[in-house]
């Protein structure tokens, strides 16, 4: 009986070793190659689908997607000299201030709309004249993509998010810059993403309180009709986290 107690130990501790191996395999981390891992599905920077006009509700006729090319050269040299455009910046301004839904309208381009960007890498939409002169009046909520810094989606009228954007810099001191985009500090590179268009930069500088870090900017992009300029985008930049 005395010869059989080594046996009986093994037996007794085999339970034992096993579950250790067991519980150490568990623990080890396990190499995961590039293919078991999911890539990130991509944002779809395209804008609501296009939808008619209805009694009671609102939405734009449709969107364009944005473009990756960016363009900061001035493509006609006139276009500087011309004193339209300033005029129709002028006219823009006491539409947004006003609230002037016809005033406005009257200055979006009737062949391509107004091209509207809440943030310069978020989701275009393009509205017409009928809906640009409704823009004041409706409460209809448009995605506008991710906003920076919280990565949440932003999603809200053109009155809601748009327009106190816009009336932070036209009831301010901003800069008027021809071709020329003007920003403060940034943490990306600023772009004018329409080619073939011109712009003008509205430019504030930012306030010494804030150390100039709430600089703002308006680009409004347009184009001639009939030898009239007439607006064909909008996008701001600010400084982003």
């Amino acid at each position: 009986m005395a010869r059989l107690q080594p046996i009986s130990r093994l037996l007794f501790l085999a339970p034992l070793a096993i579950a250790a191996c067991t519980l150490t395999l568990f623990r080890a981390p396990v190499p995961v190659t590039t293919s078991q891992i999911s890539p990130t599905a991509a944002t779809d920077s395209a804008g609501p689908a296009p939808t008619s006009l209805q009694s009671g509700a609102f939405a734009p006729t449709g969107a364009s997607t944005a473009t990756s090319a960016a363009s900061q050269t001035a493509t006609t040299a006139p276009f500087c000299a011309d004193e339209q455009p300033r005029a129709l910046i002028a006219e823009f301004s006491r539409a947004i201030v006003t609230a002037d839904s016809t005033r406005l309208a009257a200055l979006v381009s009737a062949e391509h709309g107004v091209d509207a960007r809440l943030f310069r890498d978020g989701r275009v939409v393009n509205y017409d004249r009928e809906h640009a002169a409704a823009l004041f009046d409706s409460s209809f909520a448009v995605n506008w993509g991710i906003a920076p810094g919280s990565g949440l989606a932003a999603i809200g009228s053109f009155q809601e998010l748009l327009l106190p954007d816009l009336l932070e810099v036209l009831s301010k001191n901003y800069v008027l810059n021809c071709n020329d985009i003007r920003v403060g500090g940034t943490t990306y590179t600023a772009a004018w993403p329409y080619p073939g268009i011109d712009f003008y930069s509205l430019h504030f500088p930012g306030s010494p309180a804030f150390n100039g870090l709430d600089w703002h900017t308006w680009l409004l992009g347009m184009h001639y009709v009939s030898g009239s300029p007439y607006l064909y985008a909008m996008m701001q930049l600010k400084w982003e986290p």
